[in-house]
């Protein structure tokens, strides 16, 4: 656990669904103080109760409703469906300011999920932007991650696309990320989040035609050292 992570508390704002628990559950593991939100606390609290199950007990997290988890938090990430998003981060605006917050949101719209529908916005994370105001940085990451991948302690074979308002706010989320257990890399302005999140319902659509659940992304033909 380092000096950093104790420091450093999180809300996963609608963390309660599948992809919320697991990024929960890998920074807890990391030592980071997680704070779960949900428009239920009650919700927040059971899974909170999950997780502390799977690590024994061994973490520091408490359950709450978003708006408390917003304003405990020093970084915001928001996992609710895209039906709630903006919803969401209306209600959250005041509570964010000042922060960072990684919008993990893809705007999927069933029934036809693997069809690219990007909102007028551009992408969810600029539309984020829109909402919040330029009082938040706003990081669009994890899009393209199976949740099956995270909630455990397999080794995750896709890479993370983190776009972002500014290079310092992508920073911090790529911390997260390695924290996570995953590979990041900086893609760039928040403009460029439209790729990623698009790419979401391209990985569905080849789940469907092949029979699998963990379609990723790797970044090739570039030397990180």
């Amino acid at each position: 656990m380092s000096d950093s992570s104790l420091l450093l508390s999180i809300a996963i704002l609608g963390g309660t669904g599948k992809e919320g628990k697991g990024l929960a559950y890998r920074w807890a593991k990391a030592g980071y103080h997680v704070h779960i939100g949900s428009r239920d606390a009650g919700n927040a609290r059971q899974a909170v109760t999950e997780i502390l199950n799977l690590l024994e007990g061994e973490a520091a997290m408490e359950g709450l409703t978003n708006l408390e988890a917003a304003q405990k938090s020093n970084i915001a990430v928001l996992t609710v469906p895209y039906s709630a998003h903006n919803e969401t981060l209306t209600s959250l605006k005041d509570a964010l300011q000042g922060k960072i917050l990684i919008d993990v949101t893809v705007p999927l719209k069933p029934p036809k999920v693997s069809v690219v529908q990007m909102p007028a916005a551009g992408s969810a994370a600029q539309e984020a932007r829109q909402i919040l105001g330029e009082g938040v940085e706003v990081c669009s990451a994890f899009q393209n991650v199976s949740h099956e991948y995270l909630l455990g302690d397999s080794v995750v074979d896709c890479d993370v696309l983190v776009t972002g308002t500014s290079q310092e706010a992508r920073e911090e989320t790529l911390k997260l990320v390695e924290a996570a257990g995953l590979t990041g890399w900086d893609a760039g302005p928040l403009e460029n989040s439209v790729v990623a999140e698009g790419l979401t319902s391209v990985l569905i659509a080849i789940n469907k035609k092949y029979g699998s659940n963990h379609a990723g992304i790797k970044i090739t033909g570039v030397n990180r050292t």
